[in-house]
Order: C-alpha cells, then sequence, then structure tokens
C-alpha cells in the first residue's frame, strides 16, 4: 500500500441535493483511477458508495461514505453524502473532518433546496468549497442559467467559472479551463485549441476571473488597478489563495455518468482544496481552548465523526487523525471518560470494504474496531496530553413517533436496539415519557425515522410499531382550594383512622410541588406529616382531571384529628391522598401544553402561506428577518400543533422550507380545547383497562 504524507491528503465532503450525482461522480473518480473495472449504478444498487441495504432498497444516499481516489501523488478522501434534508446529520459528520465541500448541482434544475441546506452547513462550518454543475449532457442543460442561479442565491459569495463547458446536452464534449486557456475533450480530458466561436466568450470571463484573482490579495488589486498586467503565476496565486480562504468559489462542469471533464476536476480538488497540515482544528489542549495544527509529529488526537453498531461484526468507528498519528495496539486516551483504550485493529477504508493497515497519520481517516466505549463525537487522545477536538453540533430532532415492540420477544431488545440506534447516529434520540407512559423515538423526518425502524429490524433483529405520539400535558391550579377528608375503616381488632384538613395553592410556573404543614397543638402528631405528604405525592404522577403529572402546586395541612389507637402511617397515606384529589378539584384544575420555539425558513414566495398555517396552529408571531431571498420566522407553537409540520411544510413550499423547533415553556390550554383532552383521555384509559 502507498503511504502518504499528511502534505499529500486531501478531505473533500460531496454535498447537495438529493439525485445531484454524487454517488455516480465518486463512483467515475474510482473508475478513472483504476480502482474499478466498470462503473456501478445507483439504479442498479451496484455502486462502491451506496452499499447499506436500505439504500439500495430505497436507491438514495442515506449514510456518508468514505471513498479514497488517488490521483498522481494525492489521496483524496471523497465522502460522499446524503441529499435530503432528513440525512442532514451525516452532511455534518462529514464536513466536521473536512477541509472543503464539493457542492454538486443539478445542470437543469440549477439551486434546489438540497443545495442551499448544504450551501448553509458549509457556512456554519466555515469551509471553502467548490462547485460542479454536473450532467451537462442532460437535455435542457444550460450552464449559463445555472450560474446566474448561484450568483443571485449566494450573493454574499464571489462565484467564478473556472470553466466553461464546449456544447451541452448531446453535444456536450469537454471545457474550456479558464486558468490555463486551454480545452479539454472527451473521457480523457484531452488538450485541445479551444473553438473559435468561443473566443469572445471565454476572453470576458477570463476577465472575471482574473478580476477576482487580483481582489485576493492588497499588492495584487494595487498593482491592477494601476493599469498594470498581472503575470500567470500571479493569477494562479491569487485563486489559490482566494478559494482555500473561502473568497472565491470556483465553478466546474461535467458529467459524472458520461465521464466528461472529471480529469479537470479532480486535479482541481487536488490544487485548491487545503491539505490537512494547510487548515486548523478547534480544540480543547488541557484547560484552553485552542487551534489544533494537523502534524504527524505532534500528540495523537483523533475524532470519531460515525460508528456503526453491526449484531455480526460488532462496533466500527470512523475517525479523522486529527494530529500525530494512530497504531494499532496503541494505548490512548478516551477523553470522554479518561480511560486508557487499546485500539486493537486499525483499517484504511472504501465503502464497506475494510483493509487492515498499521498505522493511520494526520489527516488521513479510517475505522477502528472492537472499541466498545467509543461514541460518535468522542476523541481519544494521547495519554500525555489531554485534547478533546470540538465536536459538530447536531440539530434537535423534528419528528417524534411512538414505539412499541411487536412482540414479546422484541419486547427484551427494543431497549437495546434502539441505543444502538442512537449510537450509530446522534440525530436520532429515544426515550421514555413517564408523563405519557410511551417509549419514543426522534429524528429529522419521516423519511429517517422509516429508515431506522427499518435498520432496527434487519440490523438488530427488533421489530417495532410505530404511533402518533401522545403530547405531554401537565395538570395544575388556577386558584386556592381546600378540602377536608376523614378516613375511617373498623374491620375487627385494630380499625385505621385519620382526618386531614387541607389547601391547594398555584405556584409559578416551573416551581414543580411543594408540601407544608401549618399543623399546631399537637393536632396531628408529627411523625404522621411525612405521612400525609407520602399519600399525595402518590397523587402527582397520576393526576386528577385527565392523567397528566400534577405541577407547580402547593399542599398545605393546616389541622386534621388522630385517634392513639386507630391513627396510623396508612391511615394518613389515604387521607392525604383523597383529600389532595378533593382540594384539587377545588382549585380550578387546568392543562399545560408544551410551547415550542419554532424557527421556519422559506424562500420569500412562500412566507404569506407559513404565516397563515402558523396563526391556524395556534402560533404567535415574534419576529421575522430576511436573509437573501429567504425570509425567516420565528414564532411560539403549542407542540399538538407542529407533531407533524415537516411534512405539511413542505408541502406549501414545494420542499423548499425548513424549520427547527426547542422547547421553551407550558402554557395553559384554551377550555374549549380542554374537554376534548380530557374525554380522549379517557377513553384511552377505558380501552386499556377493557
Amino acid at each position: 500500500m502507498t503511504k502518504f504524507t499528511t502534505a499529500q491528503l486531501r478531505n473533500v465532503a460531496i454535498v447537495g441535493h438529493g439525485s445531484s450525482g454524487k454517488t455516480s461522480l465518486t463512483e467515475a473518480l474510482l473508475f478513472n483511477s483504476g480502482v474499478l473495472s466498470r462503473m456501478g449504478r445507483v439504479e442498479d444498487g451496484t455502486t462502491v458508495s451506496d452499499w447499506d441495504a436500505e439504500e439500495q432498497r430505497r436507491k438514495i444516499s442515506i449514510n456518508l461514505s468514505v471513498v479514497p481516489v488517488v490521483f498522481k501523488d494525492i489521496k483524496l478522501n471523497l465522502v460522499d453524502t446524503p441529499g435530503y434534508l432528513d440525512f442532514m446529520g451525516e452532511v455534518i459528520s462529514a464536513l466536521a473532518v473536512c477541509e472543503a465541500g464539493l457542492v454538486l448541482v443539478d445542470s437543469v434544475a440549477g439551486v434546489e433546496v438540497g443545495t442551499e441546506l448544504a450551501w448553509e452547513r458549509l457556512n456554519s462550518a466555515n469551509k471553502p468549497r467548490l462547485v460542479f454543475v454536473n450532467k451537462m449532457d442532460r437535455e435542457n442543460a444550460n450552464y449559463q442559467r445555472v450560474l446566474t442561479d448561484l450568483q443571485e442565491t449566494f450573493a454574499e459569495n464571489t462565484i467564478v467559472p473556472f470553466q466553461l463547458p464546449i456544447g451541452s446536452a448531446e453535444t456536450f464534449q469537454g471545457v474550456v479551463n479558464l486558468v490555463d486557456m486551454k480545452a479539454y475533450m472527451g473521457r480523457e480530458g484531452q488538450p485541445a485549441d479551444i473553438p473559435a466561436e468561443m473566443m469572445e466568450q471565454v476572453n470576458a470571463a477570463r476577465q472575471v476571473l482574473v478580476d477576482a484573482a487580483a481582489e485576493t490579495d492588497d499588492e495584487l488589486i494595487m498593482k491592477y488597478l494601476d493599469g498594470e498586467d498581472l503575470t500567470e503565476d500571479e493569477v494562479r496565486h491569487g485563486l489559490h489563495d482566494g478559494v482555500r480562504r473561502g473568497q472565491i468559489v470556483p465553478v466546474f462542469c461535467g458529467t459524472a455518468t458520461g465521464n466528461i471533464a472529471l480529469y479537470s476536476l479532480i486535479r482541481a480538488m487536488t490544487s485548491y482544496v487545503p491539505a490537512p497540515n494547510e487548515a486548523q482544528m478547534a480544540a480543547t489542549i488541557g484547560d484552553e481552548a485552542k487551534m489544533l495544527n494537523s502534524a504527524s509529529t505532534e500528540p495523537t488526537a483523533a475524532l470519531v465523526f460515525k460508528t456503526i453498531v453491526d449484531r455480526y461484526v460488532g462496533r466500527m468507528n470512523y475517525i479523522r487523525i486529527c494530529s500525530g498519528s494512530l497504531k494499532k495496539d496503541d494505548h490512548l486516551r478516551l477523553v470522554r471518560t479518561g480511560k486508557d483504550e487499546r485500539v486493537q485493529n486499525v483499517f484504511s477504508v472504501m465503502g464497506k470494504e475494510l483493509e487492515s493497515t498499521l498505522e493511520l497519520i494526520a489527516g488521513d481517516i479510517g475505522v477502528v474496531t472492537k472499541m466498545e466505549e467509543l461514541l460518535t463525537t468522542d476523541t481519544l487522545s494521547d495519554l500525555n496530553v489531554s485534547i478533546a477536538i470540538a465536536p459538530p453540533v447536531y440539530p434537535t430532532p423534528l419528528y417524534t413517533v411512538a414505539v412499541v415492540p411487536a412482540t414479546k420477544a422484541d419486547s427484551a431488545k427494543m431497549g437495546q436496539g434502539l441505543q444502538a440506534l442512537t449510537e450509530e447516529d446522534p440525530t436520532l434520540s429515544t426515550g421514555y415519557v413517564a408523563a405519557t407512559k410511551q417509549n419514543i423515538l426522534q429524528g429529522m423526518g419521516e423519511s429517517h425515522i422509516d429508515a431506522a425502524v427499518r435498520s432496527l429490524e434487519t440490523k438488530f433483529g427488533v421489530k417495532v410499531e410505530t404511533s402518533l405520539p401522545k403530547v405531554s400535558y401537565q395538570e395544575t391550579v388556577t386558584r386556592h382550594g381546600s378540602a377536608h377528608y376523614r378516613h375511617k375503616k373498623q374491620t375487627g381488632g385494630a380499625g385505621q383512622f385519620a382526618d386531614v384538613q387541607l389547601r391547594v395553592e398555584p405556584m409559578d410556573r416551573g416551581s414543580g410541588f411543594e408540601y407544608a404543614s401549618e399543623v399546631f397543638g399537637g393536632a396531628i402528631p408529627t411523625t404522621f406529616i411525612p405521612s400525609i405528604e407520602k399519600g399525595i405525592r402518590q397523587v402527582l404522577d397520576q393526576g386528577v382531571i385527565a392523567g397528566f403529572p400534577i405541577v407547580d402546586v402547593k399542599a398545605i395541612v393546616f389541622d386534621g384529628k388522630y385517634h392513639p389507637v386507630d391513627s396510623k402511617d396508612i391511615a394518613f397515606q389515604t387521607a392525604g391522598r383523597e383529600g389532595f384529589k378533593q382540594a384539587m378539584r377545588e382549585a380550578g384544575p387546568a392543562l399545560l401544553e408544551p410551547i415550542y420555539n419554532i424557527q421556519v425558513t422559506v424562500p420569500d414566495e412562500y412566507m404569506g402561506d407559513v404565516m397563515g398555517d402558523l396563526n391556524t396552529r395556534r402560533g404567535r408571531v415574534q419576529g421575522m428577518e430576511q436573509r437573501g431571498n429567504r425570509t425567516i420566522v420565528r414564532a411560539q407553537v403549542p407542540l399538538a400543533e407542529i407533531l407533524r409540520y415537516g411534512t405539511d411544510l413542505r408541502s406549501m413550499t414545494q420542499g423548499r422550507g425548513i424549520y427547527a423547533i426547542e422547547f421553551d415553556h407550558y402554557d395553559p390550554v384554551p377550555s374549549h380545547l380542554t374537554d376534548g383532552i380530557v374525554e380522549q383521555n379517557r377513553q384511552e384509559h377505558e380501552e386499556i383497562q377493557d
């Protein structure tokens, strides 16, 4: 196996809208490099990247895939990512370990919602990017229209064509490289003269390129403004620095399935994408936040950016060596736990294929196995120097389902299977909601959850059924209320007696529950005061009007009686419990519902529809913000109204709207809705009893 230095490595995340050709591009580059004897097809499920059974069934990517391609003396670790919003977590993971992104855009469709989302993620990660206009051999392909679309949509960036296509659709033959002013034709990228009829267009585009190069450097711009021509080396230097710093976004074109102009693209990636040792990563070294240099001479630090749990193979952790090197049998510190972990196996990776290797150097990507404690976002660090790589930030799950095991056998395995799913995918979460007595699974959308449920069955042998989750309402009181309850029981022999007078009062939202005693004069012995509280607490999780937890209530015992023989702990528990129920009913009981902050980002033309829809969902708009040609609407909406908001938003905006939610507080349910919720809960309770 060829050994590469850190300076010879490039890590590129391939991102873009679904079906823009990301997987086909990696397949073509593998074919061109001689790794494959023939190109696979996404439609046939024969590509290196889409190796998962669920990906082959859906014919889309749902996982990131690492595909190394060697070009001359450079190794490019291409990370193929999904293009659909539901699987955006994979894009975030990929960008965390890559120095740049390659954005694919369809030559006919132009900028799509997936393009915009990928662009925003690149902005968030502060990564440079290149654009590849793919499928130039498609009917109605229009490079200039796509270029204009890019420049208008991402007006904050300097987007510059580095190539012009020669022909389009069925006449697409090659490209003109505006940097070296040469044409490259056919699959082999053979140099040729620029077609004479294109010279005017080429010269105009070349001038734009030179202008962009000059603006990257103060000395170059001064020379340029003084009327002097920039040398070829100065132009290349300006472009090189501009792209790597993100000042310039170069645009290339070609066709992945037709395998035309890909030689020029891979050459551009090796030239314009920074090597790992030319970039830095945020880290905490010791107790100090610093920028980490990717150098093999530095102490070892490796970031886990993907985990696969296989019930047959075991745990596989994808890692990026951020500094130093990682060897088989190394002992490293797992920073999260502080434990010493031995690296048992080290592999280089291509799709699903693993090849054993002795060492991974700074900047490279590989896989370690049989390290059961490792989770995604973990850092493995040198034993002597604690280095924690800043982990990527994943979005809050948007789509929730309640899950129940299909059989008793599934019930025993469900918890372990769900835990394995969340270890594989940081954008999945699972838990038990005591208020609704449901196990829930949360993800980024319907397709995400569907893929997770299928994976749960095929990989972990657990079959579950899903349903719409219940809203976790709470119960409280709106005014003071009091009750007097006497518990008296005589069954022969020792009896039971307890007499309790108590009141309940509302408390500030979020206060929980508080218990106090105002009994004096020995009306109730102090030994029985805790018994009353114990009885009251038996009611807190069950509620009194709809079966939901009681919150923000203070219960105060102020009087009572006891019997020197028949009074005992169980009697005062019973009196406290029943007296509390009565007092709650007298204190104007009310339901509280969870209110979420929601941020909806939509193209301007859909803003009116979205605002009207939020109003019908009892939303309260908090503000709006204009960002480019998109509007960001911030509002507060009851959770009950947005359980399936993602599906409705996509329908309203033709898939171009996105949103994020975050819990904020609880508010009273409007009185006209309370009766319906109480009745529904009563019916569900009766069904369970039957």
